[in-house]
């Protein structure tokens, strides 16, 4: 699976996923999954006592909630997001964001059409507050669309003109659509807070421009890097709420 580390995974229109790094790395030739396995053993990482028996004690870990072990593995991902996406990530308190790393527009100008544009207006919802249902009529969803990028195209223009003039990048960004501004992010995560993360994201009623995020994350990444431990998550968690 070392192929995956450099892997980058389109979402929406202009975002990515991308594994950057991964613990235990594929070159020590230990999986995931029996990084795990051995962690609950308390034992040397590559003994193992075949693969059934180590995937029937994965199986028990996560059935019954003995959850440290799935902390011995790691994810370092780079993930290029609207705010608006980011917005709703940051929620994840152990999604190591002690750790993030940011882009900076203090320091980086942003890029012109490096704004999110959806490909469909969806409706407020009447029964959830904070959540959409349905989508707008085709000729309405078309006119707001073309509206939404008349408004990046005369924002990024103040943009360019403040930054043009003299203006501090820091102060010239105040021009910008702040929630569709594309921003990219380095974060680290152990597997337990991705399945955290997952479970709360991979639901149909997650907000969708973070739900995509999760699926790339999930279906790309985690099921191929660890097939047993998304297995049991698939048996124990999610079909469990479901």
């Amino acid at each position: 699976m070392a192929n995956l580390i450099g892997h980058r995974v389109n979402v929406l229109d202009k975002g990515w996923v991308e594994l950057v790094d991964l613990m235990p790395h594929p070159a020590s030739e230990i999986s995931g999954d029996l990084a795990i396995v051995n962690a609950a053993r308390v034992s040397f990482l590559g003994e193992s006592k075949g693969p059934e028996a180590d995937k029937k004690l994965l199986f028990y870990l996560l059935r019954n909630a003995h959850t440290s072990p799935f902390e011995m593995v790691e994810f370092k991902f780079r993930v290029h997001a609207p705010l608006v996406t980011w917005w709703q990530w940051v929620r994840h308190r152990t999604f190591h964001f002690q750790t993030v790393n940011a882009q900076s527009g203090r320091y980086t100008p942003f890029e012109e059409d490096d704004f999110y544009v959806p490909n469909m207006w969806r409706k407020q919802a009447k029964s959830n507050k904070q959540a959409s249902d349905g989508e707008l009529e085709e000729a309405s969803n078309e006119a707001f669309l073309e509206q939404l990028t008349a408004h990046y195209d005369a924002s990024f223009t103040l943009y360019k003109n403040a930054l043009e003039a003299g203006i501090s990048k820091e102060m010239a960004r105040l021009f910008l659509p702040g929630f569709a501004v594309y921003y990219t992010w380095v974060v680290k995560v152990d597997a337990l807070n991705l399945m955290n993360f997952l479970r709360l994201r991979l639901a149909q009623d997650a907000q969708y421009e973070i739900r995509v995020y999760a699926e790339a994350m999930y279906n790309d990444f985690f099921k191929p890097l660890l097939p047993w431990t998304s297995e049991a998550f698939e048996q124990y968690v999610l079909n469990a709420e479901a």
